[in-house]
């Protein structure tokens, strides 16, 4: 049984070497990379019965990413598109870290996403449906797909969780902000960064703080969901439920890749609601998860299961 579905576009993903130059000859490393995937890879590493949708190119790197993403215990729902290509970032190093990422995506597989890829049993029967603005910036067939799943949710009672992850190297903050508002306003769970909830309502986000994210919350809650989560980096979370304000201080962590800790979040903080866990417990959970990911290179390869979150190695302990 599914609990969660998820749908977007995961691309291949290509690192350049350490010290950044391409040169003649360099081997530059294949992986995956996509912000819903990596939720649904999370989300089945703590036990979470996940569907991932999407497109991919009827290539060999539409071969990896389905592969890769099945592998880790997800199911996949991905059309092989023969007339379109599987989309490709690049991750820029600098020093061994990563600094930039490109995306190759445009008239990509996932960008021609539609209705016609959408199982409404499927959305019918899940507890959680995620979606995310990265989708409804591929174009006006995911985004408009992106509106069908919403419709099919509200009438059926699957309840919506959105992130905002707005890229800003895929479109404008003054093309992006009213779209994002509208689907942010349609959820019933938002997940947002400061400088993404000031994109959504007009303002400065200020400094990361618990006080500023509270007032963030506060003014996207009069907007309409039911839950907001602010995502506040190395200061923690911070969740608006239900007129409470709760936090959660982030977990210390030496930071080696931060690219997918914001997805490891959202993962967290899901796998705890369908668990029926309080919300604090969601944040604490969705902090580990968070910092886990943000410790070891990779945008999701070090999403922990949920033995590791509570094991003495996760709390810096060695197993003898």
């Amino acid at each position: 049984m599914t609990q969660v579905v998820t749908l977007g576009e995961t691309m291949a993903l290509l690192n350049t070497p350490a010290q950044g130059r391409v040169a003649a000859g360099s081997a530059l490393p294949v992986g995956i990379g996509g912000a819903e995937s990596n939720v649904a890879i999370g989300l089945a590493r703590l036990d979470v019965p996940c569907t991932w949708i999407s497109r991919v190119g009827d290539d060999a790197l539409g071969s990896l990413v389905t592969r890769e993403i099945r592998a880790e215990g997800v199911r996949v729902l991905a059309h092989r598109d023969p007339e379109a290509p599987t989309g490709l970032m690049l991750k820029e190093m600098r020093g061994g870290k990563p600094w930039r990422v490109r995306y190759y995506r445009r008239d990509s597989a996932a960008s021609r996403l539609s209705t016609s890829d959408i199982d409404a049993s499927l959305i019918a029967a899940a507890d959680v449906v995620h979606l995310t603005g990265i989708t409804a910036a591929l174009g006006p067939g995911p985004l408009g797909t992106l509106d069908h799943v919403i419709e099919l949710a509200r009438a059926t009672g699957t309840l919506i969780s959105f992130d905002v992850n707005h890229r800003a190297t895929l479109w404008s903050p003054q093309e992006a902000s009213p779209v994002l508002a509208r689907l942010a306003a349609a959820a019933d769970v938002l997940f947002a960064g400061p400088k993404e909830a000031a994109l959504l309502l007009g303002r400065d986000p200020g400094e990361p703080s618990f006080e500023s994210g509270e007032e963030l919350a506060h003014a996207l809650a009069e907007t309409g969901p039911r839950t907001v989560v602010v995502k506040l980096g190395a200061v923690g979370s911070l969740a608006l439920d239900g007129g409470q304000v709760h936090r959660a201080a982030a977990v210390p962590v030496t930071v080696v890749d931060p690219v997918g800790a914001g997805d490891a979040f959202v993962a967290g903080y899901l796998s705890g609601l369908v668990a029926g866990s309080s919300t604090p417990e969601c944040l604490r959970i969705g902090n580990a998860a968070g910092a886990a990911v943000c410790g070891v290179p990779g945008d999701w390869e070090g999403l922990p299961t949920r033995a590791e979150l509570e094991s003495q190695a996760f709390a810096g302990e060695v197993v003898r």
